[in-house]
C-alpha cells in the first residue's frame, strides 16, 4: 500500500548537545521498515523528474520501488550502474536542489527522501556483501587518470568496468581526495570511502599514491613513454583562496583546507596526532558555504566559541540547509552581514583579534546576488584567537605550468568541452579542475561524462 504521509521518515541523529563533542557520524541511517515506509511514498511518476535532476542519472523510481519491495540488492544493483560511489553519495549530495526539488511529492509536502534511501541502500549490500566482484576482461588499452577524488574515482571506475586498464594518480599518501581531506568524519567516516574505493579495487582500478603529476612524472610522461592511450585529469581545486587583509600571516590563521586537511586526512582530533591544530578557543569562519560549515563544526568538537562570519544574511548562505540547521543546533554563532577588514595580533604574532565591519544588501551582482555594502561607521572587533578562511578554493597550477598544450582559464580551471576533451590531444578533463569547486556529484558527473568521451576516442584510434 501507498505511503501517503506529507512529511518524509525522520532520519535518526546524535543529540546535538552529544555530537558537537565527538567526531562520530551524525545521522544514524534508517532502519529497514523505515527504508521500505519511505519508498512506498514514491509515486513512481512515468517521466521522472528525479532522474532529470540528478548528474548521473540514477534510475531513481527503479531502485526506490525494489526498496519498497523489500529487494534491497537489486536496489543496489540498479544505482551502481550510474554511480561508483553510492555510500557516498547518499550522504554529501545536495538531493535538496537535485533530484529531491524535481520530486512530484515535493509539490504539496516534502519530497521523497531519495539521498537517504540510496544511503541505506549501499550501507546495506556493503554490510553483507559476500560474492567478490568480477573483474572485467581487460580490452587491451590503459588510462591514466590524475585525482583520486570523486570525479577521478567515477571515471576510473566507468573505464574499468568496460575493460580498461587504469591507473590512478593521487598526490597524497590516501586516496579519495576531497572526500577524504575535505569533509569531517562526523558527516562521511572515512571507512565508507575506503570501502568504496576497495569496490573499484576489485574491478582492477590501480591506485598510486605519493604521485604528483608535474613533479612526480609529467602528462608528456603518462603519454609517451608510460603508454597510456588517453589521459584524465581530476586533480580538483585545492588551491586556497584569502581575503587578502592585513594580519592574514599571524598564527592562528588557517585556510579552511589545511584546517580540515589537518582533522580528517591526518586526524588531528586524536590524542596521540602528529599533527595537532591549536587549542583554540575562540574561533571565526570566514565564508558562508558547506566548507564553512565544515570548519566551523570541526572547530565545536574541539571545544571552541565558533563564530561564522558573513557578508550576506542568513537567506543567502550557499551552504546546503540541512548543514546550516545542524550547525546552529550545535551551538555555532552566525554573524551574518558581518565583514572582516582586519585580523590583530599579539607581540609574539598570536591572533587576538578580528575587526569587522557590518554591511548591508545593495543591487544584484553579477550572480543575481545582492551585493554587500558597508555600513558607515560600523566597525567593531570581534575577540577570537584563530581565524579559519573558508572562501573557496581554484586549481592548483602545477599541471597546467608542466604541460605543454592544456590551455586554461584566466582563473586556472582547464578548459574542456561538454564531454571533458581539453586542448591536447588525448587529454580530458573535469570536475573542480574545469569549473572550480563544486559538488561532490558534479565532479561525480563530468568523470562519467569523460569516461564515454574517452571510451569513444579511444575506440576511434584503433
Amino acid at each position: 500500500m501507498a505511503n501517503m504521509s506529507l512529511k518524509k521518515n525522520e532520519m535518526p541523529h546524535q543529540a546535538p548537545d552529544v555530537r558537537n563533542k565527538n567526531f562520530n557520524e551524525v545521522a544514524l541511517g534508517y532502519t529497514e521498515e523505515q527504508a521500505v515506509d519511505e519508498a512506498k511514498r514514491c509515486l513512481s511518476c512515468k517521466n521522472m523528474p528525479c532522474v532529470g535532476g540528478c548528474p548521473v542519472k540514477i534510475r531513481i523510481p527503479e531502485f526506490i520501488k525494489k526498496v519498497a519491495e523489500g529487494d534491497f540488492e537489486e536496489a543496489y544493483r540498479i544505482i551502481s550502474e550510474s554511480s561508483a560511489l553510492p555510500a557516498v553519495c547518499g550522504r554529501v549530495c545536495p538531493q535538496e536542489t537535485q533530484c529531491e526539488q524535481k520530486c512530484v511529492r515535493g509539490i504539496k509536502g516534502e519530497p521523497v527522501a531519495i539521498g537517504r534511501l540510496e544511503r541505506f541502500v549501499a550501507d546495506r549490500h556493503n554490510a553483507n556483501k559476500k560474492a567478490p566482484t568480477e573483474r572485467p576482461a581487460s580490452n587491451g588499452h590503459k588510462v591514466a587518470v590524475v585525482g583520486s577524488g570523486p570525479s577521478g574515482l567515477t571515471c576510473a571506475g566507468d573505464l574499468a568496468r568496460l575493460g580498461y586498464e587504469v591507473t590512478v594518480f593521487e598526490a597524497l599518501h590516501l586516496a579519495g581526495g576531497v572526500l577524504v581531506y575535505g569533509i569531517p568524519e562526523f558527516r562521511l567516516p572515512k571507512s565508507i570511502v575506503a570501502e568504496e574505493i576497495e569496490g573499484l579495487k576489485a574491478l582492477g582500478v590501480k591506485i598510486e599514491t605519493n604521485t604528483v603529476i608535474g613533479k612526480t612524472l609529467s602528462v608528456d610522461e603518462l603519454q609517451g613513454e608510460m603508454g597510456f592511450d588517453a589521459v584524465f585529469i581530476g586533480s580538483g581545486a585545492g588551491l586556497p583562496k584569502f581575503m587578502n587583509i592585513p594580519g592574514e600571516n599571524l598564527k592562528g590563521v588557517y585556510s579552511a583546507n589545511e584546517f580540515l586537511t589537518r582533522i580528517n586526512l591526518m586526524k588531528a582530533y586524536k590524542k596521540d596526532s602528529a599533527t595537532p591544530v591549536q587549542n583554540a578557543k575562540r574561533v571565526a569562519v570566514v565564508g558562508g558555504g558547506n566548507v564553512a560549515m565544515d570548519a566551523a563544526r570541526c572547530a565545536k568538537r574541539f571545544g571552541a566559541e565558533v563564530y561564522v562570519v558573513y557578508r550576506r544574511g542568513m537567506e543567502e548562505l550557499p551552504a546546503r540547509r540541512e548543514e546550516v540547521e545542524h550547525a546552529i543546533e550545535e551551538g555555532i554563532i552566525f554573524k551574518t552581514l558581518t565583514n572582516p577588514v582586519s585580523i590583530g595580533g599579539d607581540e609574539n604574532k598570536n591572533v587576538t583579534s578580528m575587526t569587522c565591519v557590518e554591511m548591508t544588501l545593495g543591487e544584484p551582482d553579477a550572480s543575481g546576488r545582492r551585493r554587500p555594502v558597508v555600513k558607515e561607521g560600523s566597525e567593531f572587533t570581534l575577540e577570537v584567537d584563530s581565524v579559519i578562511m573558508a572562501l573557496g578554493t581554484s586549481p592548483n597550477p602545477l599541471i597546467k605550468s608542466t604541460t605543454e598544450g592544456l590551455d586554461t582559464q584566466s582563473w586556472g580551471g582547464i578548459i574542456a568541452d561538454e564531454n571533458g576533451k581539453t586542448t591536447r590531444d588525448g587529454v580530458f578533463a573535469g570536475g573542480d579542475a574545469v569549473t572550480g569547486a563544486a559538488t561532490v556529484i558534479l565532479a561525480m558527473g563530468a568523470g562519467k561524462t569523460a569516461a564515454k568521451a574517452i571510451d569513444e576516442y579511444i575506440r576511434s584510434k584503433n
